[in-house]
């Protein structure tokens, strides 16, 4: 039943699957609860309803289920839908689930890690679930684990290494690891020096709205020294 809900709400016949997931609920299934807490905080086939969604979440999520208690960080860390912001409750939540192997939690802990927030400031913890959510393919962590292996935080500086995480993510396209890469092009660390291949990754980062890129093609356009 809990794959006729979920083909239901993927063909978006949302109807069926609030109707499917509701009944699955009232027998306590947690990954209803789960996708029906993320319907009523939607308003997908029903009103929304930030009360439903956040009682539905805390249910699913004092039984583990990955996904409930990563939405549920996920308001914590915003302090939406009807909870006050908490960055400790998300650390918690976020780290429950990404001992759950759920990628954007295991991010997210990361990312907490590497900042202190809601945790004490830990790089080689941080550098440990980068990695973790980079082998499930999460993209912005593998950009993030090449920033710490070129820094050297919390873990051994290594520019190879950071070069092949800032490919992998600018494989993907995401501007920051474009910039990332063009630096070490452009500087040569863990990679050999191309000036041109360094601009054009800061121009398609650029392109792609980051910030400093912008400012450094925009500088060199004035300078006339290139036509972008």
């Amino acid at each position: 039943m809990i794959q006729q809900a979920h083909d239901a709400y993927n063909s978006q016949d949302y109807k069926k699957a609030l109707k499917l997931y509701e009944a699955l609920s009232e027998n306590g299934d947690a990954t209803a609860m789960t996708s029906l807490a993320f319907m009523y905080q939607n308003a997908l086939g029903t009103e929304k309803d930030d009360a439903k969604a956040l009682a539905l979440y805390t249910q699913a999520a004092e039984q583990k289920q990955p996904y409930a208690l990563f939405n549920l960080a996920l308001l914590y860390s915003n302090g939406t839908g009807g909870v006050m912001h908490d960055q400790f409750k998300a650390f918690e939540l976020y780290l429950e689930a990404a001992e759950r192997e759920v990628p954007p939690a295991m991010y997210e802990v990361a990312l907490m890690l590497e900042r202190g927030l809601g945790c004490i400031q830990n790089y080689s913890e941080a550098a440990f679930w980068y990695e973790e959510a980079a082998k499930r393919g999460h993209v912005e962590a593998f950009n993030n684990l090449g920033a710490l292996y070129k820094e050297g935080h919390g873990v051994h500086q290594d520019y190879q290494r950071a070069y092949i995480c800032f490919s992998r993510a600018a494989e993907k396209e995401l501007p920051e690891a474009l910039y990332n890469l063009g630096l070490l092009y452009d500087q040569g660390l863990g990679v050999e020096e191309d000036h041109d291949k360094a601009l054009d990754l800061c121009r398609k980062a650029a392109y792609k709205g980051h910030t400093k890129a912008k400012q450094i093609i925009a500088g060199l356009q004035a300078d006339g020294k290139i036509v972008f």
